[in-house]
């Protein structure tokens, strides 16, 4: 028989699975730029006048504080303004009106009562359940974002494994996309002080809700002196195995050449020069190496055995090979 044995639809089982990576940055660590972990500050600035360049934040590449600010607000708190549990969907309807033949006046006199606008944006929950998206309006109002780059949480950061650490507390994420704080000196517990989105590695901490420990964080923040970052990243790797099943009747003959003696191993004399052992109808061959071909006859992949398998003639021999993706 052939060599090479193809493999059947069934012989092939692809399974998905997550892996995970840890990761820590400290103090310096943080303006790095082969990490490209980026910090910003987000403050509410109401003036009329736009100054180009003003009010800078970034260490890697340098945004305005109220475009921070602005986009945060949009992407992941637009329908939590008016409360943090979600603001309630608006409302219209026409007031009812008399009867009129004219059709235009009709139309006219027919007024829109009530908001025309409703929750229209995707802000990226990470949990249906306690919701909290609380987020500053007031006038000069800060939030401090922290960046992480896909390259670094692959498809999204893992739930329960991003935590801020500073000398005087810590933040972590309660795995439902909430940052909450914890602090002996404050005597703070698990209060709550952002929020994380998870497929974008944004952190984004409310200085409002730290209170009085709020002006010292941010100063902290700024300089990434005593801040140290840890989190996971998460990404899917597909396993392919294959089932390499070998029949009673195939790959009995060993490819060995230490079963052939002499130095005869012309093809049309090798059956004369085999050693006695290798002729009885009780020799079975081990295995210890498969290769995996293309359609070519190209080999692609080798699997070693931990120990030579040996081969049976009255039963089904069977070799998974697993390759990670």
């Amino acid at each position: 028989m052939s060599v090479y044995k193809p493999f059947t639809t069934a012989d092939l089982i692809v399974t998905p699975f997550e892996v995970n990576k840890s990761f820590s940055f400290k103090g310096e660590d943080f303006i790095n730029s082969n990490i490209g972990i980026e910090k910003y500050i987000g403050t509410n600035i109401q003036d009329a006048l736009w100054v180009s360049g003003s009010n800078n934040t970034g260490q890697l590449i340098l945004n305005n504080q109220q475009l921070v600010y602005n986009s945060i607000k949009q992407l992941y708190y637009s329908n939590y303004l008016l409360s943090p549990s979600g603001s309630p969907a608006s409302t219209a309807s026409f007031t009812p009106t008399p009867f009129i033949p004219d059709f235009e006046t009709a139309i006219s006199r027919n007024v829109l009562t009530g908001k025309g606008n409703t929750t229209n944006y995707y802000n990226y929950l990470s949990s249906t359940i306690n919701i909290n998206r609380t987020f500053p309006t007031e006038s000069n109002a800060k939030i401090g974002v922290i960046s992480i780059p896909s390259n670094l949480f692959g498809e999204y950061l893992k739930p329960g494994s991003f935590t801020i650490n500073t000398k005087s507390g810590s933040i972590i994420d309660d795995t439902e996309g909430n940052l909450l704080y914890n602090s002996l000196e404050y005597s703070a517990s698990k209060v709550h002080v952002g929020n994380i989105i998870y497929e974008h590695g944004m952190s984004i901490i409310i200085s409002k809700s730290m209170g009085s420990y709020g002006d010292e964080f941010f100063n902290i923040f700024n300089s990434s002196s005593f801040l140290t970052c840890s989190f996971q990243s998460n990404i899917t790797i597909f396993e392919s195995q294959y089932k390499c099943t070998a029949r009673p009747d195939e790959f009995l003959f060993s490819q060995n050449p230490s079963i052939i003696s002499g130095s005869n191993s012309c093809p049309k004399n090798i059956t004369s020069t085999l050693y006695n052992f290798a002729t009885g109808s009780y020799f079975t061959p081990y295995v210890t190496t498969v290769g995996l071909y293309n359609n070519n006859k190209e080999l692609v992949a080798v699997g070693k055995l931990a120990q030579p398998l040996d081969m049976s003639d009255t039963t089904d021999t069977t070799i998974l090979i697993n390759l990670d993706l």
